[in-house]
């Protein structure tokens, strides 16, 4: 085995570091991972420019990544499901297991959830790393290591549609197209939405989105009348959406959704923008609207991996950019800059 463990540390504010860090050792429940695929997310990027999203504040060198793949190359003394070798999906996201969000099968509400790169704890961004043996998902020998980095926002995709009720006949509107949109927009499909429209303010985005399954596409500005948007959505769509799935968290397109959904229907919060925002919850309210929060995902891994694994959808389209480890400096600016419009970068660890 190689003796060098390059790791990305992000210090402080735009001051990313690559160091050679000591191979870990895994514990009697973990497997040691030669990491594979790690994609760029915007949490990374956030975390980057503003070193903190919400009270989560970047107060020590923390490695960086969540999203990734990786293969086996040790397993701890208790570990069974998984053997030297074997490829797998990392589930960034490791819970108390003894609390009751835990027993009660939401282990994503718990408070002592371990997460990949989110302060205090490291991430994955390394030659080699360390992780729960239950956390980890055998990739199938059809199934790429990009793919089971991809396995990460997908999941939050099927928590999305889950938590929306998505099913056959389903009318959705999908507010943003960056990547939580596109997967959550892949996954509605798939799920059977007969009628999805997707909004965003670029149009690179949405062509992306019809790629991805889109039936419609709407492009819009930051000064466009809510109404309007909202009474476009329905001329779109021939109905106003049952289910909305706002994938950007800012205030305009929230309010955007709450006006356009159906009476009765159901509004899902995924994107976390702004901290606070002001919104018509008289108006919701006497329409019935269901307005529910979605925070990472619970019990989804399975589901996603068996959804890729299925060949019926397609997450390696996202895929926009390439970097290796030792150019990860140069993968974080692109994502910051924008250059040649990413969409999901992945950093090859290999």
């Amino acid at each position: 085995m190689a003796t060098d463990n390059l790791t990305a540390i992000l210090y402080k504010i735009n001051d990313i570091r690559l160091e050679n860090r000591p191979i870990p050792e895994p514990k009697d429940d973990e497997v040691l991972l030669k990491m594979g695929s790690v994609g760029i997310c915007g949490s990374d990027v956030h975390y980057l420019q503003n070193g903190k999203i919400g009270d989560f504040i970047v107060k020590e060198p923390m490695i960086m990544g969540h999203e990734a793949s990786g293969t086996v190359v040790k397993v701890g003394s208790k570990v069974k499901n998984l053997k030297v070798g074997d490829r797998v999906a990392i589930e960034p996201g490791v819970p108390c297991r003894v609390c009751s969000f835990c027993k009660e099968g939401r282990y994503n509400l718990c408070p002592d959830v371990v997460f990949c790169a989110t302060p205090p704890v490291h991430g994955n961004l390394s030659r080699y790393y360390t992780h729960a043996a239950d956390f980890c998902f055998k990739l199938p020998d059809h199934v790429s290591l990009d793919e089971g980095a991809l396995l990460e926002p997908l999941s939050v995709g099927v928590h999305a549609c889950s938590r929306a009720g998505v099913t056959l006949g389903s009318t959705v509107l999908i507010l943003g197209a960056g990547p939580i949109g596109l997967v959550s927009t892949l996954v509605a499909k798939y799920m059977g939405a007969k009628s999805l429209v997707c909004l965003d303010l670029l149009e690179g985005r949405l062509k992306v989105a019809k790629n991805c399954g889109a039936d419609y596409t709407i492009q819009i500005t930051p000064k466009d009348d809510i109404n309007v948007v909202a009474q476009k959505i329905e001329e779109t769509l021939g109905e106003k959406p049952g289910i909305t799935i706002d994938c950007t968290g800012y205030e305009n397109t929230v309010k955007i959704g709450l006006q356009a959904t159906k009476n009765g229907g159901t509004f899902v919060l995924v994107g976390m923008g702004q901290d606070e925002v002001k919104i018509p919850l008289v108006n919701a309210c006497a329409r019935e609207i269901d307005i529910r929060g979605v925070f990472r995902y619970c019990n989804d891994y399975p589901r996603a991996l068996a959804i890729v694994a299925s060949g019926k959808v397609d997450v390696k389209q996202l895929i926009t950019h390439r970097f290796s480890l030792e150019k990860t400096i140069e993968a974080f600016e692109t994502a910051q800059k924008g250059i040649g419009n990413p969409v999901k970068i992945i950093i090859e660890c290999n």
